[in-house]
This record gives C-alpha cells, sequence and structure tokens, in this order.
C-alpha cells in the first residue's frame, strides 16, 4: 500500500491519508468488508478535536498544532472523510485498529510536525476513546433521527385513532370473537405503544451519555490531566446539545459497556411493539374478498408477477422483517455486552456495528410506516359494522339482565341456526326493551361515556 500521498502532486488531495497501522489493520481483517459506522468515525473526529483544544488549553500541546488538528477533526465530523476509515467492523476488540486510523488521518491532514499518538491522541487511549464515541454515536443518532421518527409514527397513528373513533367493529381475542370495539381504540393502542417504547428509549439515554473518556488504559486515568475529560465533555455537549456525563464509576465505564445492552433492549422492545402493529394491520386489511377486510392499506405496487390485480401489504412486512433484524442485533449485543473481562470489554466494534444498524433500521422503517401505510389506510365500515353485529359474544351485554347461563343458551342457539342473536333472544322472551338496551353495539366498545 503506498505511503499517504505517494504519487500525488502538491495540490491534490491525497487518496489515502491513513498510515502504516491502519494498512496493518486492513490486512490483519478482511473479514466482512464492512468498515466501521460513519457516524463511530466521525465522532471520533469530533472527541479528538475537542481534546486537541483542550491540551491546549491545558499548556500540554502545542496552539497551533491543535488549530490544525481541531480544523482536520471538523473534517472527519462533517462527513467529510468517511472513505478515509477503511478497516473492517471485525477488529480487534477494543477498536485500537479505527483509533489509530483516526490519529493517523488527523495527523496526516494536520501536517508537518504532528505526530498520531503523542499530539492526536494525547490524554486518550483506544479503551476510552472508541467506546466514548460509539456511544455518543449512538445518542446523537437516537436523539436526532429515531426519536423524531417514532413521534411521527405515533402521530399518524393517533390521527387515525381519530378518524376510526366511530367505526364500530367486532374484538377478538385468541383470534376467536370478542365484544364490539371500535377500530379508532385499535389504533389508539398502537400509538400508545409506539409512545411507551419511545419513552423506554428516552429513559436509557442518560446512562448512554455516560462515557469513559479520561479513563485511558484500564479506568485510572494514567497519562491524562484531571480536568481532560471533564472540558472536553463540555466541548462536546455545547456543540451538540447532547446530554454527555462522566461515568458513574470510571471502572464501570471501561469494563462494561452495560448502557449499550439497555439501550438495545429498549430497542428491541420498539421492534416487538411494531411487530404487533404490523401483523394487526395486514391481518386486518387481508383479502380483499376472503379475508377480514376491515381496512384497506395503501396499493403501492402490483402483488404477484402471475395473479392480475393482487395487492400485497408490503410495507408492514418490511416493518416486520426490520423488527426480527433489531432482535436479532440485540442478541448479539446480548453476547457482546458479556465480554466485559477483567477492565474492558473486547466485543466495542460489533456492539457498535449492531446497535446502531437498530437504530438506523428502526428510524427508517418508522418513517416509512407512517408516510406509505398508516397515512393512507381506510376503513371499510360496512364490513367492520358488519362483524360487530355478527359477534356472538355481544351476549355478555346481556348477562346483567338475563344471567350468564340463559345468554349462553342463547349464543348456543344463533350459533346453531346461523340467527341473530336479537331474533333468538326475542323467541326466548328476552323483552324488545332490554334487547335495544343490551345490544347496542356503539355503547358495548364504550360502556362509560
Amino acid at each position: 500500500m503506498p505511503a499517504p500521498g505517494a504519487g500525488m502532486s502538491k495540490t491534490a488531495e491525497p487518496q489515502e491519508l491513513w498510515g502504516a497501522e491502519t494498512a496493518k489493520a486492513v490486512a490483519n481483517f478482511p473479514v466482512s468488508g464492512e468498515p466501521i459506522p460513519a457516524s463511530v468515525a466521525r465522532w471520533l473526529g469530533r472527541i479528538k478535536g475537542a481534546a486537541a483544544r483542550v491540551n491546549a488549553d491545558l499548556g500540554l500541546l502545542d496552539p497551533d498544532k491543535a488549530e490544525r488538528i481541531a480544523a482536520a477533526a471538523v473534517r472527519i465530523a462533517n462527513g467529510e472523510l468517511d472513505d478515509q476509515f477503511p478497516i473492517d467492523v471485525f477488529q480487534t476488540g477494543s477498536g485500537t485498529s479505527s483509533n489509530m486510523n483516526a490519529n493517523e488521518v488527523l495527523a496526516t491532514l494536520a501536517g508537518e510536525g504532528v505526530h498520531a499518538n503523542d499530539d492526536v491522541n494525547m490524554g486518550q487511549s483506544s479503551n476510552d476513546v472508541f467506546p466514548s464515541a460509539v456511544h455518543l454515536a449512538a445518542l446523537d443518532e437516537i436523539t436526532n433521527d429515531l426519536l423524531p421518527a417514532l413521534d411521527m409514527l405515533a402521530t399518524s397513528l393517533e390521527a387515525k385513532a381519530k378518524e376510526f373513533d366511530d367505526v364500530v367493529k367486532s374484538g377478538r381475542t385468541h383470534w376467536m370473537d370478542a365484544v364490539p370495539v371500535t377500530l379508532g381504540q385499535e389504533f389508539a393502542g398502537y400509538a400508545a405503544q409506539v409512545r411507551q417504547g419511545a419513552a423506554r428509549v428516552r429513559d436509557a439515554l442518560p446512562r448512554l451519555g455516560q462515557i469513559p473518556l479520561g479513563g485511558t488504559a484500564v479506568g485510572t486515568g494514567l497519562n491524562t490531566h484531571p480536568e481532560f475529560a471533564a472540558r472536553v465533555r463540555t466541548i462536546l455537549s455545547e456543540e451538540t446539545g447532547l446530554a454527555i456525563s462522566p461515568p458513574a464509576d470510571p471502572f464501570e465505564a471501561q469494563a462494561a459497556r452495560d448502557g449499550i445492552v439497555e439501550v438495545s433492549g429498549a430497542l428491541k422492545t420498539v421492534a416487538v411493539s411494531l411487530t404487533k402493529v404490523a401483523n394487526d394491520l395486514r391481518y386486518l386489511g387481508s383479502g380483499p374478498r376472503a379475508g377480514l377486510a376491515e381496512l384497506s392499506l395503501p396499493e403501492l405496487q402490483k402483488g404477484s408477477s402471475i395473479m392480475p390485480g393482487k395487492v400485497n401489504p408490503v410495507i408492514p412486512e418490511v416493518v416486520t422483517q426490520v423488527a426480527a433484524q433489531v432482535i436479532g442485533n440485540d442478541t448479539a449485543i446480548t453476547v457482546g455486552g458479556m465480554q466485559g473481562h477483567f477492565e474492558l470489554n473486547v466485543f466495542v466494534p460489533l456492539l457498535a456495528r449492531n446497535i446502531l444498524d437498530s437504530v438506523r433500521l428502526l428510524a427508517s422503517a418508522s418513517r416509512l410506516f407512517a408516510e406509505k401505510c398508516i397515512d393512507g389506510i381506510e376503513a371499510n365500515r360496512e364490513n367492520a359494522e358488519r362483524y360487530a353485529e355478527l359477534t356472538l359474544a355481544a351476549a355478555t351485554a346481556l348477562n346483567p339482565y338475563i344471567g350468564y347461563d340463559r345468554a349462553t343458551e342463547i349464543v348456543k342457539e344463533a350459533a346453531k341456526s346461523g340467527r341473530s342473536l336479537r331474533e333468538v333472544a326475542r323467541e326466548q322472551g328476552v323483552e324488545e326493551s332490554v334487547l335495544d338496551e343490551a345490544l347496542d353495539y356503539r355503547s358495548m366498545a364504550k360502556p362509560h361515556e
């Protein structure tokens, strides 16, 4: 591999800004062909830019060198140099290779006299910088991408809950007919699931925002100034608006990645919720003639290469596939979180890959679900209300008037004969005034209004 800048003119940007340690890692880890997440590389740049400024303020680093390092770090943080981080994500478990990669790129960009380790990496270790970058990348993307996407989805579901508030239908438990509900009540439940999921994720963010920066190699802070970490955190918080905190204990923060495991568990719960909602919608929209057909999903594309006119619930299918992947990611994160041996967790690149993949997938799927599915759903009022009237479980409302046993006999006869509850009940002597009051389907769905 050519040295940085080899064969380039003085005015051209070198194609490879990294150095020997990065080249070794590229050769050592030809595993997946997938580099570390770009957001982690960008946060490495952001942290190292802030570190250079702090070290200069502390009188530890030449101000001119610090200014050049910080200027180069801005380019990395802005995503201009994502292609300068080629090392496979499945690498040394501390992320040392990618930390060295960042040091080398910044040293090359900063120019003459800047040393990758002595200057760019001053006051840092891979063991505290790399996991800090992972935590902050996840915190950033959850705060600025996932949570707004979940809010968008919940808002769409709430709008449909209001729109469908008066659509009475049969409830279903165990996949069997149950007492009437409204379609709006079901959608309100879906919206609440999404809101609750977002709240669970949000509740975990304070611990995700606790970073081990300042612990250096093992948590003791050897070779770093006692004010270094706090000052860097202040700069990063002011620049990004994120809540970035010191660790509860430096040895916990160095050895364990429990904050990532906790957030991943919350993301898994969101995935479970989205699966329930997506499955309900494709079942309720099944048909159009031989299914439930209580609602219609937007028609986005042909559903079959052989059956003319077929339309499939493609967005719910995408959402449930995403959910399955997020649940799989969480399993790997759980295993990775268990690899905190003594003073260091050695699965950090895997944790980075999977947590950021889960965040990105859930954010994209939530927006897609809202825009291309929920917003365009229409209720089939006629079918829904017909099911409400057909459900034999509505006889439950007769219990206070005629008792459970007598209502059971009416249900059995109605089921056997195919006649309506009202007809059979009337035949068995139940007064019309009782039937009018008890078999009011909208009142059954909302008994306390």
